[in-house]
């Protein structure tokens, strides 16, 4: 079971007829405009995902940003997209595969076996020459059954036990990690005792991942090995299923941690700790 796949071979499968599902998953934090951009240009045949209505569920309360959909509002988002049982399906973003990682945990979870991140994205595939389409595709609806339950994932009480027994990394950026800034979450810094991991520094300049080579390098830097029970949280969730993809990629296991730092923030309860340790300052 792989995890990404290059333009090249999904060139090949597309010309050859080969059934592969498109999901285009264009959200980045701060920008309302996914939907514009994707009828602007997109892979051809690609299906538009809206990750903060599909990818999540807005109206679950106390369980940070972008709560897990419940199985039966994914099951109704997949045939949407159009995808049947034992389909490949490859998802891609325009920023580095930090939101198209999402789906990807999500259906991974949800049971599918063959999906995929295009690495690159959107920009290695125009980089390649590559034609986009225009406008909102329309796709035969699916007949896809969803489960819920095959990827590891703790919540906030596991959280705030990790570091006891493993590694529990922080996918934020490194200030927000310190604490320094915070745009959008009710307190600023981290869970005390987890480790910064920029999910950014999963990539090369081009918006690739790093090779497996390198990445086992930038993890064993944070501590671990195959012996390390590693999990993994961000701002909300969404981006460290990109983390918990690189991790996959330099053959390490990864639970997820869905509220993030917007759940463990909004309760006061929580301590927060700030600066560059682990541990760091902490308050409550």
């Amino acid at each position: 079971m792989g995890t990404l796949m290059d333009v090249a071979t999904l060139k090949e499968r597309m010309d050859s007829g080969k059934r592969t599902v498109l999901l285009d998953v264009r959200w980045v934090l701060g920008d309302p405009h996914g939907h514009d951009h994707y009828l602007a240009g997109h892979l051809p045949g690609a299906a538009f995902v809206d990750l903060h209505h599909e990818l999540a569920d807005p109206s679950a309360e106390g369980e940070g940003r972008h709560p897990l959909p419940a199985p039966e509002a994914l099951q109704r988002s997949a045939r949407a997209w159009g995808i049947n049982d034992g389909d490949t399906v490859v998802a891609y973003d325009d920023n580095g595969n930090t939101a198209a990682a999402r789906a990807w945990w999500l259906l991974r979870d949800a049971g599918l076996e063959s999906v995929f991140l295009l690495d690159g994205g959107l920009a290695a595939w125009r980089a390649a020459g590559l034609p986009v389409e225009s406008g909102e595709q329309t796709v035969p609806e699916g007949t896809v059954s969803l489960g819920r339950g095959r990827m590891p994932a703790i919540d906030m009480a596991g959280a705030a036990a990790w570091h006891e027994q493993g590694i529990l990394l922080d996918a934020r950026a490194a200030e927000r990690y310190r604490g320094e800034i915070e745009p959008i979450d009710p307190r600023a810094g981290h869970i005390p005792g987890a480790v910064s991991a920029p999910t950014g520094e999963n990539l090369a300049a081009d918006g690739r991942f790093l090779t497996p080579a390198q990445l086992r390098s930038r993890f064993a830097e944070a501590g671990i090995d195959g012996g390390t029970a590693v999990a993994v949280y961000c701002g909300s969730g969404v981006t460290a299923a990109h983390q918990i993809a690189a991790l996959e990629i330099a053959g390490f296991p990864a639970a997820l941690y869905p509220g993030s730092f917007s759940q463990w923030s909004s309760e006061d309860a929580n301590e927060v700790a700030v600066g560059a340790a682990p541990g760091g300052s902490v308050g409550a």
